[in-house]
């Protein structure tokens, strides 16, 4: 026992501590948060709020450590164990020579770095939603398109309408929020994507795979958080003017300012579009259009309570069809949409305590739609709104999110006819809970619950989990699963196509909810060959949705939703890869998605979804100077709704922007070759009079070249 307690003893004995302080070397600061890793042993340590890292209970040797830290360049040293003094090692780091933006997510409700909550979230933000922008500042829908994983589909031939596609599922399994409110579902869900401008975003937050946990049904595909920007420490007065070869005029303003114990942002545009017919088939790729858009937001900033209430006004008149009859007003098929929105939404949040918070939001919704096509008129009203109050409780491991919301959904369909109206009043009433615990710091843990009542349609109950690794401070893991349900609906891509013409109303006696279960397995892996920086992310998906809502023809000759007996499942995985070097950038991403339904024990490929894309964008940046970028884009086949399988094709585009201290200017030319399906495909058959429209797959609008100036006062 003698020799036990002495060997015992000596081991301990022969344990040394590791301390460091970790500094900005340009501002002689702490760094909190740095981090050291020593991979031989496999050991990772935090600095804490003073900059001082602890390593404990090391062997005596010499050891090779990692240091890493937020917009700093990694560095490597060598150190000797024990310690020749009890006062720590100093070590200064400098700024990376990219440096990183460190991006805080909102869509997750934790205020926490992207780099460490186990949701997989990917953002558009700061200099790429200008990036971006520059190449349709009238819209978001590129801006998505252009994203791994996500495919923007078009419901209409002719007004250019589209919906957003995740991972190959239809547009109605896609949350689209502003701000964390539900705003653009249902009756707008069509011409979402073509009403909203990107000037006054912050950034674009989008989650993958089931979001069902914190944001109720719909975010079965996943969800866009659209985040705005607020008022900051510097006034901001910013102006965009664009004008494009296809007949398009952008004008947009934002301003922001933040006075003492109040802020302001105001945005503003006007967009406008001529028919455009770049095929000279006598229809048109462009519509004729009209829009204005007005959103005022006040923000009222307390000792304990913060508030802000915001109101949004859009307005569009979009008339697409025949150019004769836009032109000249002869006779000829024509689509038209006009449309209101109004909104108003309400966030306060208090203070209960230095880590627990209370917060309240409610948002209302009015929008109204007409469509009319030759012999067809169809018109209602949309009111919806949103109310949740929820509670966040910070632990020393751990982060606690609980909350109730109420959703009202009501539809009222004006009459034109004798045909049955297809209104519909649905109330969703919900709880929810979320736990992220950080056991130690290199893992997390994502536990949520929910439970929905919808009137008519009954309980969901929805788990969901996620975890986080870090194995190294280049290697990243995360693995999460859950469960999501959709309600039934009138308003989705197959009923939009043939402008809700002969669909029946939705009978809530007979249908169900639509119900899905998914995973996805994240890796990201990030290091410097060198001079060469290289980042690697790779997902892994699957997603399983029953009883999914069909429209099948009824003996009448009308049209019905019902529930398919069988199940969709979407499979595959995502690639991003991103190479730096100096002022160059190379992103390159693929996407596969094996999309099929499982009707009937029959397995066919699901419709209008490309098994493989590849997305190219090289970047050549100066900061604050130039900016210059080449991209490619591969579509593969689609198998299209009449049994005829569609053409690959590639888009290509490039843009340019210099600046300057307040102004820049900007030119950017999309599809470079010209794409179009009207090249190597038909859109419609029968008569230019009466044309019914197939499938569209590729752009339709071709080569077109856009530029502005761009004002920031």
């Amino acid at each position: 026992m003698l020799c036990i307690i002495s060997i015992s003893v000596l081991h301990t004995y022969g344990q040394e501590n590791l301390r460091l302080l970790i500094k900005n070397a340009e501002t002689n600061l702490p760094l909190a948060g740095a981090t050291a890793y020593i991979a031989a042993i496999n050991k990772t340590a935090v600095a804490d709020s003073n900059g001082v890292i602890v390593l404990t209970n090391l062997p005596a040797g010499n050891y090779s450590l990692l240091l890493s830290f937020t917009g700093m360049g990694e560095q490597e040293i060598n150190l000797s164990v024990p310690q020749p003094s009890n006062e720590p090692y100093l070590v200064t780091m400098q700024a990376a020579e990219e440096e990183e933006e460190e991006v805080i997510v909102s869509a997750t409700r934790m205020s926490r770095s992207i780099a460490d909550i186990p949701t997989r979230v990917e953002t558009i933000s700061g200099e790429e939603i200008t990036e971006k922008g520059n190449m349709k500042p009238g819209e978001i829908r590129m801006m998505l398109n252009e994203s791994t994983g996500i495919q923007t589909q078009q419901t209409s031939a002719t007004s250019n309408n589209s919906s957003i596609r995740i991972q190959g599922l239809d547009g109605r399994y896609t949350q689209i929020l502003k701000d964390g409110f539900p705003m653009y579902a249902g009756f707008s869900g069509g011409l979402s994507l073509m009403q909203i401008a990107p000037l006054d975003l912050k950034q674009v937050e989008v989650i993958k795979g089931s979001s069902s946990t914190l944001y109720g049904g719909g975010a079965i595909a996943g969800l866009v958080n659209l985040v705005s920007k607020v008022p900051g420490a510097k006034r901001e007065l910013s102006f965009v003017t664009n004008i494009t070869s296809a007949l398009g005029l952008d004008l947009s303003a934002f301003y922001s300012e933040k006075y003492t114990t109040t802020g302001l942002t105001v945005f503003a545009s006007r967009n406008t579009g001529k028919a455009y017919d770049p095929a000279g088939i006598g229809l048109t790729a462009i519509p004729e259009f009209e829009r204005y858009t007005i959103n005022p937001k006040l923000f009222v900033y307390g000792k304990k309570t913060n508030a802000n209430i915001g109101l949004s006004f859009i307005s569009e008149d979009r008339t697409g069809g025949s150019m004769e009859y836009i032109n000249n007003n002869t006779p000829g098929y024509f689509e038209t949409n006009e449309t209101k929105r109004v909104t108003g939404q309400l966030d306060l949040q208090h203070q209960l305590s230095a880590n627990n918070t209370l917060n309240l939001k409610s948002s209302l919704s009015d929008f109204n739609r007409q469509i009319a096509i030759p012999g067809y008129l169809f018109e209602g009203r949309q009111r919806s709104s949103y109310t949740e109050l929820n509670f966040t409780a910070k632990k020393a491991r751990s982060f606690w999110i609980g909350g109730v919301n109420f959703l009202t959904d009501l539809f009222k369909e004006k009459r034109h006819g004798s045909a049955s109206l297809r209104d519909y009043d649905n109330q969703t009433i919900g709880a929810f809970v979320q736990n992220t615990w950080n056991p130690v710091s290199r893992f997390s843990l994502e536990t949520g619950l929910r439970a929905d009542h919808t009137n008519p349609y009954g309980w969901s109950l929805l788990p969901r989990v996620a975890a986080m690794l870090k194995a190294s401070p280049k290697l990243t893991i995360r693995l999460g699963a859950g469960l999501g349900y959709k309600t039934p609906t009138l308003f989705n891509e197959d009923a939009e196509k043939v402008q809700f013409q002969q669909v029946l109303p939705v009978n809530e006696q007979l249908l169900n909810n639509e119900r899905s279960a998914g995973s996805n397995l994240d890796v990201n892996f990030r290091t410097k060959i060198g001079e060469v920086g290289f980042a690697l992310n790779q997902l892994f998906f699957f997603t399983q949705l029953d009883q999914p809502l069909v429209l099948a023809a009824t003996s009448s000759g009308s049209s019905e939703f019902v529930n398919a007996t069988g199940h969709i499942d979407t499979r595959g995985m995502e690639t991003n890869m991103r190479f730096s070097y100096d002022h160059f950038k190379l992103f390159i991403g693929y996407t596969y998605a094996d999309v099929n339904t499982h009707f009937d024990g029959k397995k066919e490929w699901l419709p209008l979804t490309a098994r493989h894309r590849l997305n190219n964008v090289l970047m050549y940046e100066i900061e604050n100077k130039i900016k210059i970028g080449v991209e490619a884009y591969y579509f593969s086949p689609q198998k299209l709704n009449d049994g005829a399988r569609g053409k690959a094709y590639w888009l290509s585009g490039m843009m340019a922007e210099k600046l300057w201290n307040k102004f820049s200017l900007f030119v950017n030319f999309e599809n470079i070759f010209d794409t179009r399906q009207t090249n190597f495909d038909t859109i419609y058959t029968g008569t230019i009079s009466n044309p019914q429209f197939r499938d569209i797959y590729a752009p339709v609008d071709g080569f077109v070249v856009n530029g502005g100036l761009k004002i920031r006062l």
